[in-house]
């Protein structure tokens, strides 16, 4: 067994950053409000036709009602004229009116289908990235919140165009009326200037408190949601505490900034809608007035004065943009949730294949790795080499990196620094495909994707490859007596925590790599069922380089080499055997507060734990041979055999010695 030896503690100098993030930079990270803004408009561009239809039609209806004003003037000259023929002004009228109703209509469908594209283009974007960053995305983003932003505030964002280009139609009406007054009157424009300046105002300030006050509501709603999802994950040990009310306090406690938002918004549009509801009607009076007083001066005709009040209102309609930027704020702020969300770099991949059949293939080695999760160190300078084909057991107490190393190797987590080859290539230069086809996982609670068993074991796999993965997992013989066996869907298979983990492990064996990692993948197996499945690892798996993350004494003696983390360094390396006679790695395995003697709930564990002991029993072909180290065994282990049912279990050990009476704790018992 090779292995590189173990690195002395070294400075890395600053901390890097994951490889996925030197490789992608952020985008906008610096101004959160202008990454929305290109987003935005990013939407525009990419909703297909629909935005530039209804840009087309709002901006030909504005320029039609533009003209509409002047025709009524027309016609009041012509009807007040007598020698006037209004049959043609009064067509012509006719004509400005049915083309801003045509205008309208086709506007409608144009904002509704643009709207409903970029929402469904931006949800399949977010999500599309959310599953390509992978697990650091989850780590930055509790899911509940990953929901809102990919649900609720997409949809905000795919309203932006009609917002927008709404917004923007409505000042063409308000600078076309400001130089058709210009051209009937001066004095005219003079006036409506004055109140148009105003109402800008009122808008401006409008928008900036809206797009701030809703970021806060959209980030409350968020915080409920995820409070929610974390309560429905947990609905079993709710229900058996009788936390409900606690519970339901703990997932409504943001509702009260939720409401404090909600009133804000509120109130800010109340206020602005008071503030036009003034600065509106007093515009049109000006421009009436004006118009008065030069109709009696004898510088405007009657005509004239009615297109000036026509025009006064049709630019005084810009006031009725407060709806529309009311939604271009929800969309803005929701556009910066979600830019949030896009600038999370996911991991970038080569194109290189691992290379083919050799007499080490799946070798795994790790150079000077250090990895760090929520900006803390997980691992600290692990230098390991793993030869193809060899089992490797990682242990360690909670928190001591075993999974963040499980991580590593497979590339759900990029190393802040250091380097991880797969036979003798870095994992960032495989292609995305080659690397997911060497390296297969097996999780503690594993999610079954699929529609039936088979499908979540081996989707496309032919019928003996998921009968040889289910029965290399010890699943078939339960997943044989379901209904349907097989071809069961998964929401109908009533399973155990147990069978759901042989499930997933079926289908780690079923992916054919060259890298097995099991991060605690066995930890709901009962202890026959967890001895059929190492015989597996250890006989039908062989020719696979496989990593487990082990708790169980019995699971780390059966490792060609076990490596044992503490605080993310390496505390010691060696077989079971070697690293037993530590009495601080023999308390890795030990039951916290349990007294020597004492009969609990997990006996049926200690039996496989008991083989794990050098000298003490085996697992059959497994066994560990007696050796000069047989008195490194705990002298208070009782003496038990391999699962009974197991057919080639050995024969148990003399007996021990009884314990002591003391309260130390048995050091092979271990909790569940």
């Amino acid at each position: 067994m090779s292995e590189t030896p173990a690195a002395g503690h070294r400075t890395t100098g600053t901390r890097e950053h994951t490889a996925a993030t030197e490789a992608a930079p952020v985008t906008g990270a610096g101004n959160p409000d202008r990454g929305a803004d290109r987003l935005l408009l990013e939407m525009v561009r990419r909703s297909g036709a629909w935005p530039y239809v209804y840009a087309v039609t709002a901006l030909a209806g504005a320029v039609v009602e533009l003209m509409l004003p002047g025709a009524l003037g027309r016609a009041v000259d012509v009807l007040v004229s007598p020698a006037g023929d209004p049959a043609g002004v009064l067509v012509l009228c006719a004509s400005l009116v049915a083309t801003v109703v045509a205008c309208d209509a086709v506007a409608v469908l144009a904002s509704g289908s643009g709207g409903a594209q970029a929402a469904r283009l931006l949800r399949e974007r977010v999500v599309r990235h959310i599953l390509a960053v992978g697990p650091a995305m989850s780590r930055r983003h509790p899911a509940g919140d990953l929901v809102t932003r990919a649900g609720t505030n997409a949809e905000e964002v795919g309203a932006a165009p009609e917002a927008l280009i709404t917004a923007v139609s409505l000042l063409v009406p308000a600078a076309g009326s400001l130089v058709a007054l210009a051209l009937i009157d001066p004095w005219l424009a003079v006036a409506f200037a004055a109140g148009l300046a105003v109402i800008l105002l009122v808008l401006r300030a409008f928008l900036r408190e809206t797009t701030a006050v809703s970021s806060g509501y959209q980030e409350a709603q968020s915080d409920i949601a995820s409070r929610l999802i974390d309560a429905l994950a947990g609905a079993r040990t709710i229900a058996a505490a009788g936390t409900e009310e606690q519970e339901v306090r703990r997932v409504l406690a943001p509702l009260t900034r939720l409401r404090a938002f909600g009133m804000a918004v509120w109130r800010v549009n109340a206020r602005a809608g008071v503030q036009a509801a003034i600065v509106v009607p007093l515009l049109e009076t000006a421009v009436i007035g004006v118009g008065g007083l030069r109709l009696a001066a004898g510088a405007l005709t009657a005509g004239e004065l009615f297109a000036a009040a026509r025009y006064a209102v049709l630019g005084a309609g810009i006031g009725s943009a407060l709806g529309y930027l009311n939604r271009l704020a929800r969309a803005r702020s929701a556009a910066r949730r979600v830019r949030q969300v896009l600038d999370l770099p996911a991991p970038t991949y080569g194109n290189e294949e691992p290379p083919g059949a050799g007499a080490e293939r799946g070798r795994l080695e790790l150079r000077g790795v250090s990895a760090y999760a929520d900006g803390r160190p997980v691992l600290r300078d692990i230098d390991l080499t793993v030869p193809g084909g060899a089992a490797l057991a990682v242990v360690g107490r909670s928190g001591s990196g075993k999974s963040a190393l499980a991580a590593v190797a497979g590339r759900l987590l990029d190393p802040g620094s250091g380097e991880v080859l797969l036979d003798g290539v870095p994992l960032p230069r495989l292609s995305r495909a080659a690397l997911r086809g060497a390296a297969g996982y097996a999780f503690e609670r594993p999610v079954l994707f699929g529609h039936t068993l088979r499908e979540a074991i081996a989707p496309g796999g032919s019928d003996e490859a998921v009968r040889a993965a289910g029965k290399a997992a010890a699943a078939d013989a339960f997943i044989r007596r379901l209904p349907r066996a097989y071809d069961t869907p998964v929401e109908e298979a009533p399973m155990s925590g147990g069978e759901r983990q042989r499930v997933g492990l079926a289908r780690a064996f079923a992916h054919d790599g060259r890298l097995l990692i099991l991060d605690d993948a066995t930890s709901s197996l009962d202890t026959v069922t967890e001895y059929q499945v190492a015989r597996a690892l250890t006989e039908e798996l062989r020719d696979r380089t496989r990593l487990i993350v082990a708790h169980r004494a019995a699971t780390a003696a059966r490792a060609d080499l076990v490596v044992w983390l503490e605080d993310g360094r390496i505390r010691g390396r060696g077989t079971h055997e070697m690293l037993w006679r530590d009495p601080l790695y023999r308390a890795v395995f030990q039951v916290t507060g349990q007294a020597a003697g004492q009969v609990t709930d997990e006996a049926a564990d200690e039996a496989a734990d008991e083989a794990a002991i050098p000298g003490r029993g085996g697992d059959g072909p497994e066994s560990t041979p007696r050796s000069p180290h047989d008195s490194v065994a705990p002298r208070h282990s009782p003496p038990v055999t391999p699962p009974a049912s197991s057919p080639t279990a050995s024969p148990a050990p003399s007996p021990a010695p009884p314990p002591a009476p003391s309260a130390t704790p048995s050091p092979v018992a271990e909790p569940r």
